[in-house]
């Protein structure tokens, strides 16, 4: 049974052991107090390399047989480059399989090292641990942006969060700068700065309570979701889809779905289901791991 260790980059850094898909041991995080959210985003790349390395190293223990280290991270990521990390905007352009690995040789651990998109490495560990190995399995990460993960990974770029769902000009909210993005109208960012005078979450109380201005974007952000859905399916094919994140709490299942049955009219495409997932960090980290395991 292979020994990887999973890692996962996002507001803070987390690493576990991973043995035939099950965790081994607690997770190593950094930093280690939630509070401290804004010590990545301020932190150069190298330091974010000895992050890595560090939490790696304490996750490896004493064990030395370790097969290889999977990190999933957010961003645009092709061949161990990340190429665009619009929240971590230091590390654009970073060849970081290459820098960790030489860091973590440094220190005695010789292993290949794999980088993937976090929301890829989520869908992995969704197939994982739900006995999904042998399925395609898609998943949209509802957070500070959007994620679009799946499993297998192929080759593309696959930056689902701006999948174009609308034409309005006015429509310019993404932290990308494009227009009429995905992200643009559901991400947790684009919610702040297109309600200055309200968090998103008194967006979706004032629309529970009949408020039009919030009633209208609530209808907007769940039409957003299908239509992007219904592109994927329209491109890809039906199949099972997934919802995590922090702001799954926003999600209106029936309204989704009925917005999605509007949109997916072929009878061969309505083979599709939705469904949220428990966003456990165990997860992201076997999925990370998952991605990186030798092959046969």
């Amino acid at each position: 049974m292979a020994k990887i260790v999973g890692v996962t980059l996002s507001e803070r850094v987390v690493a576990g052991l991973v043995v035939d898909h099950r965790l081994e041991g607690d997770l190593k995080c950094f930093p280690e107090e939630h509070e401290d959210e804004y010590a990545l985003v301020e932190m150069p790349a190298d330091g974010i390399v000895e992050a890595l390395r560090d939490q790696v190293k304490a996750a490896v223990g004493a064990h030395t047989d370790i097969a290889g280290v999977g990190v999933g991270v957010p961003g645009l990521v092709r061949h161990g480059v990340i190429e665009e990390a619009p929240n971590l905007p230091q590390l654009k352009g970073a060849r970081m399989a290459d820098m960790l690995g030489a860091a973590l040789k440094a220190e005695g651990i010789d292993a290949p090292v794999t980088i993937q998109n976090d929301a890829d490495a989520f869908a992995a560990g969704i197939a994982a641990t739900t006995g999904r190995l042998d399925a395609v399995v898609r998943v949209w990460t509802l957070g500070v942006g959007i994620g679009y993960g799946r499993y297998p990974a192929t080759d593309g770029v696959w930056e689902g969060g701006h999948t174009v769902v609308t034409l309005d000009e006015k429509e310019n909210y993404c932290g990308c700068g494009g227009r009429g993005h995905l992200e643009g109208i559901m991400g947790h960012r684009a919610m702040r700065l297109r309600f200055l005078d309200l968090e998103p979450e008194e967006v979706f109380e004032a629309a529970r309570n009949g408020d039009a201005r919030c009633c209208e974007f609530k209808k907007l952000w769940h039409k957003a979701l299908a239509a992007a859905t219904a592109s994927s399916i329209h491109l890809r094919g039906p199949g099972k889809f997934y919802l995590a994140g922090f702001n799954v709490r926003f999600v209106d299942m029936g309204l989704l779905k009925d917005y999605l049955h509007q949109m997916v009219k072929m009878s061969p495409l309505q083979s599709y289901t939705i469904e949220i997932a428990s966003d456990a960090q165990e997860t992201r980290i076997i999925g990370a791991a998952v991605s990186a395991r030798p092959a046969d």
